[in-house]
């Protein structure tokens, strides 16, 4: 399996939680919408080119990341999107959305709203995936960084 080179544009705008097996889980950095990625270790930029395998394995990762999302936050829609028009690597958006939100009905692409993480707050909703996902979600515990392992 290929050791990828996470895009610098997700690098930019995400918090790196963990990982799912070799899928990376990063956190979009704008607390406005609870926004996870997942990105798979894979050269390959189209799901549908990959093979049923590994399309299964980050199928059942992209259901976790889901159920997680609806069990923490009060949403009333998931969206799951597969878009890399701009970022081509493959990466699967998982964002909750509410009715309340700044900009429910439409896309959260390009909002110009923006509020960061409070201090603490990326770490605890770590501590909550690891737990929701029975240890599935894998943290360096050494250095309480999230890096990878799996």
């Amino acid at each position: 399996m290929p050791n990828i080179q996470l895009d610098p544009r997700l690098k930019q705008d995400s918090h790196h939680l963990g990982w799912l097996g070799a899928t990376e889980l990063l956190l979009m950095r704008n607390s406005l919408f609870p926004w996870f990625v997942l990105v798979p270790n894979t050269n390959e930029i189209e799901f549908y080119k990959l093979d049923s395998a590994l399309q299964l394995q980050i199928l059942g990762q992209l259901n976790l990341v889901s159920e997680f999302v609806e069990h923490r936050y009060q949403i009333d829609k998931m969206n799951i999107g597969l878009i890399g028009n701009i970022v081509s690597q493959l990466h699967i958006h998982v964002i909750g959305r509410s009715r309340k939100d700044l900009c429910w009905p439409g896309v959260v692409w390009g909002v110009k709203a923006f509020a960061p993480y409070e201090p603490g707050q990326v770490e605890e909703i770590v501590e909550k995936l690891v737990t929701f996902s029975q240890g599935v979600l894998r943290i360096n515990p050494e250095s309480g960084h999230c890096t990878g392992s799996g």
